[in-house]
Formats: structure tokens, C-alpha cells, sequence
């Protein structure tokens, strides 16, 4: 047997472990890299709390921001005041945020009629009505959730972060009126987690209709 064949035999055993361990190292490289980069995310500061009365008016866009980030309190919206409303009745609130919670006031244990349709990925502009039925109540009592809406994010594996899917869901409110909504990010400045930042239009005489005449899908 020729030298050469005898040192091709005594080093081809190393090959596959010496190969391994440098895949890993360069996956070990990349991930790290990964990790300590983070992608620039959109964050908007909680909109004052100035309730107006919206009136039976179609009303909207309007982009609102929520302080959600205590993970103890739920923070319940008013599409009819246009605004958090911390001490709201059983119905004068129509959504509710806590960190990345999101409920309708309808369901078990509710007393509102609301509910939510998740519309799937499509323009927000091209939504001219919503549903008039098959609205989505929450599910359990003690920590309820609303499966139409349970599942608003995409979770970065690398960056830990929560981004908004680009979704649109029909709102029914407590009361029965309409709107439709899309969520635009999930940061407050710093960024912290928490501060949910929405648009909207609702539509408060009754109807399902949240364009304006000449706009969005008939």
C-alpha cells in the first residue's frame, strides 16, 4: 500500500467530526450576531385620555394607542368615546388590552354583545362594510381570550419581538354597532412591550358600512 493511501486512511476518521464542529461554530457565530441585532420597531406613546362622544357618525381612520403594559389590569376601550375608559359601565366599553391580550365584552360572563371576525390579510382601505354576523365571543371567564383575535402577532425567534400581522378584524361593540380595525405596532417608546397602537373607523348609526361613499370595497 502506497504512503499516500495509508494518510488518506489516517485522516479521513477526523473528517466528519473536524466538518460538524465547523457548521456549528459558524451557526454559533450567526446566532449570536442575530441576537444582538435588533430590528428597528415602530413605537408610538399612549394617546391622552380625552373621552369625545362620537355620536351615531361613521368616524375614522383614527390611529389610538393604548398603555397596556401592566400585565394585572385590563385597559377597556370605547369605540363611541373614541378612548380608554378606566371606569366604564358593563357596556360602555367595547375592546380590552392587557400586554398582548386582546377581548371583546361579549361572550360568558360578558355583558356587552361584542365580538370580532378576523378578516384575514387585506388592505384596510378595501374593507367598505364588515359582517353582520358570525362575530367571535371570548372564551372562558377567569382569564378569557378571543380566538379571532388570540393570534394578532408574528414572534421573532431572534429578536423576542411581537409584530403586528398585517390583518383586519371586524369589531362588533358591546352595543351592536360596527368597525373594523387594524393593528399597527405593539411598542411604546424605549421600546417597551405593551402599548397597543391601533386604527379604526366605526361606524355608530347601526350599520355595517365603515367607509366613506367611494371608497373601500362595496
Amino acid at each position: 500500500m502506497s504512503p499516500r493511501l495509508i494518510g488518506e486512511r489516517q485522516w479521513r476518521p477526523w473528517l466528519g467530526p473536524v466538518l460538524g464542529a465547523s457548521v456549528i461554530a459558524v451557526l454559533g457565530v450567526a446566532f449570536v450576531t442575530t441576537s444582538l441585532h435588533q430590528p428597528e420597531v415602530a413605537v408610538f406613546a399612549p394617546t391622552p385620555m380625552a373621552p369625545p362622544e362620537a355620536g351615531h357618525v361613521l368616524v375614522g381612520p383614527t390611529v389610538y394607542t393604548v398603555d397596556a403594559t401592566d400585565a394585572d389590569r385590563w385597559r377597556r376601550f370605547s369605540f363611541r368615546l373614541g378612548a380608554v375608559v378606566d371606569d366604564a359601565t358593563p357596556v360602555d366599553w367595547d375592546l380590552a388590552f392587557r400586554r398582548f391580550q386582546i377581548i371583546a365584552n361579549g361572550g360568558a360572563g360578558f355583558p356587552g354583545r361584542g365580538g370580532l371576525i378576523d378578516l384575514g390579510p387585506t388592505p384596510f382601505d378595501s374593507i367598505g362594510s364588515v359582517p353582520s354576523a358570525g362575530y367571535q365571543p371570548n372564551e372562558g371567564r377567569s382569564d378569557p381570550r378571543n380566538p379571532a383575535i388570540a393570534r394578532w402577532y408574528r414572534y421573532g425567534f431572534f429578536s423576542h419581538l411581537l409584530t403586528p400581522k398585517p390583518n383586519v378584524w371586524a369589531v362588533r361593540t358591546a352595543d351592536e354597532r360596527y368597525a373594523k380595525l387594524q393593528i399597527l405596532s405593539y411598542y411604546c417608546p424605549g421600546p417597551r412591550p405593551g402599548c397597543f397602537t391601533f386604527r379604526y373607523v366605526y361606524q355608530g348609526d347601526g350599520s355595517t358600512v365603515v367607509a366613506l361613499p367611494g371608497t373601500g370595497r362595496p
